[in-house]
């Protein structure tokens, strides 16, 4: 029964601030700025229990520098801060002093990645200390590698850290969801090996309370600066031309972002051509609190792979909140506010892209070759889709 132990009294306000700071952190649903939506307000709500478990992650389970273990950040239940419905990104705790090998395979995915991150001003670290991009990496016949980071120089693949590193960052861009093979990779601190601490009360506290404002922080932060984009309704700028923060972008291709609000009566077209020299490129499409719509179940993204182009190799994507019929179609999913990005990677081309916002007969008369998609074809083309999310989060 409680008082049994000297530490219930501390366990007791450890789990009621906890709680406390949840709450709080909900308020955020409901600021003058988010959108007056039903379900972008509901989706809020998920957003932040969905962003507990992140939380926890980071500040209680896996934030031990001497034992580090390689997990993934995002998948269809979890997500934040514009997640890439291509993408999977694993990382793990680091620090500057020690030396580390990750070892395995790299796998067949479009675009690899590798930062190391230092400490910084926001919820996902600061200052990107070193890179490197998957055709630098040394693999072997079967693609296997290793890959040392330390302050001290090692051989083969090594990205130097610094004091304040804090996190290496593992992105992988898939093209063909089906087909391409995630890495398989473990990572281990060299050295003596260090036993894990017991969990005590102190840590229990210092996790819970340190995953609950690590909720608090990461989603109002995102939330702030989705309303820059907000104030150019339609524009597609670099997170750069708005702040000069350091943040950890993905290498090789600043995303070009806009802000959408589409009423029922309306649609958005974009245009852009693609650089004809890109290694990878896709676009992205998500709600007001910057995360992905249901890429399980829902037409969200569009990448080289999987677009459909006009005759002159251009792409028109479409936002509309009824299937147009047409190929390169986004699903709101009952959103009226989100964000949509356009990521160009290994390319120097920065191919921006024009919007025209037009009344929902307009999609009607649009001019050109655009390719129209049956029911039947676009029942096809999301099974596929669908068939390839458990090979990316959950291999057998």
């Amino acid at each position: 029964m409680f008082g049994d132990c000297k530490d219930d009294e501390q366990l007791r306000d450890t789990w009621h601030r906890f709680c406390d700071e949840l709450r709080e952190a909900g308020e955020l649903i409901f600021r003058d700025t988010t959108p007056a939506n039903p379900v972008t307000r509901a989706t809020g709500l998920r957003l932040l229990a969905r962003n507990i478990s992140l939380g926890l992650q980071f500040e209680l389970e896996n934030n031990d520098p001497r034992v580090p273990h390689l997990m993934h950040y995002f998948d269809p239940v979890r997500k934040q801060g514009g997640d890439n419905a291509d993408a999977l990104y694993q990382g793990a705790p680091i620090n500057g002093t020690d030396t580390y090998r990750i070892s395995g395979n790299r796998g067949t995915a479009a675009f690899f990645a590798v930062t190391v991150l230092e400490n910084g001003e926001t919820p996902w670290g600061g200052a990107v200390v070193g890179t490197l991009l998957g055709d630098d990496l040394e693999v072997d016949e079967h693609g296997d590698f290793e890959l040392y980071l330390g302050p001290e120089p090692q051989p083969g693949n090594w990205i130097k850290t610094s004091p304040d590193s804090y996190r290496v960052t593992f992105r992988q861009f898939f093209n063909d969801w089906e087909n391409e093979r995630r890495m398989e990779a473990r990572i281990e601190r060299l050295g003596p090996p260090a036993v894990p601490e017991d969990f005590t009360p102190e840590r229990a506290r210092a996790g819970l309370l340190g995953a609950a404002r690590w909720v608090a922080w990461s989603t109002h932060f995102w939330a702030d600066k989705i309303d820059l984009w907000k104030a150019r309704r339609n524009e597609f700028v670099s997170y750069g031309e708005l702040e000069d923060k350091k943040i950890d972008f993905t290498p090789a291709g600043t995303p070009l972002i806009a802000y959408w609000r589409v009423p029922r009566d309306e649609a958005l077209l974009i245009r852009v051509t693609p650089p004809k020299d890109c290694t990878y490129w896709n676009c992205e499409f998500g709600n007001y609190w910057w995360e992905t719509m249901d890429y399980r179940q829902r037409i969200t993204s569009i990448n080289g792979h999987y677009a459909h182009y006009e005759e002159d190799g251009s792409l028109l994507v479409i936002i509309s909140h009824e299937d147009p019929g047409v190929g390169n179609w986004m699903d709101p999913s009952g959103h009226e506010d989100g964000y949509i990005t356009f990521r160009w990677m290994g390319t120097a081309e920065v191919a921006r892209p024009v919007c025209e916002q037009v009344p929902i007969s307009g999609i009607n008369a649009l001019d050109g070759g655009n390719t129209r998609v049956s029911v039947q074809s676009r029942r096809k083309g999301l099974q596929q889709r669908t068939c390839g999310v458990p090979r990316r989060f959950y291999p057998l």
